[in-house]
């Protein structure tokens, strides 16, 4: 048994709507965050959202094509995107981002994943970045919640 047999069962779901409607997508995409770490082994995080980063026109065609709602960034705060949605018609709520940037002090740094790796689901795939890289993001965020993120993260290298 595998840890993707672990997903609880909501999040699952999520999942295998996600990789349908993804499968239409022209551009890579990624689920990161806590879903991200759920996918990388760590099924018992809690993942009260899933996190999709992906290029400007497939963010708005996966919001689109999951009844969802684009929202406008007013560009405060630790986090800005170009575009972002909320899809709330899927057991577990999905953000979607593109052209997501992150506050350091006064200025802004993109959030760009280089990484990418293939999930299989009864659905389809997910795209995750992989552990080192989702670890090197968690730190860039910088949050308490992010750094514990990260070392969780990291004890699935040791």
């Amino acid at each position: 048994m595998s840890h993707i047999d672990d997903l609880p069962e909501n999040l699952a779901a999520t999942f295998d709507i996600l990789a349908s409607a993804a499968s239409e997508l022209q551009d890579p995409w990624w689920v990161f965050g806590g879903a991200g770490m759920a996918l990388s082994g760590l099924s018992e995080w809690r993942v009260p959202d899933v996190d999709v980063m992906t290029s400007p026109r497939d963010a708005r065609r996966l919001i689109e094509a999951l009844h969802g709602e684009a929202i406008e960034d007013p560009g405060e705060g630790l986090f800005r995107s170009q575009v972002f949605g909320e899809i709330l018609t899927t057991p577990v709520p999905i953000e979607v981002m593109a052209m997501m940037d992150v506050r350091a002090g006064a200025d802004w740094t993109p959030v760009i994943f280089t990484t990418r790796q293939g999930v299989e689901l009864d659905g389809g795939t997910i795209y995750i970045p992989t552990v080192s890289e989702q670890i090197e993001k968690c730190r860039l965020f910088g949050r308490p919640k992010d750094l514990q993120r990260a070392e969780r993260l990291e004890t699935l290298l040791r």
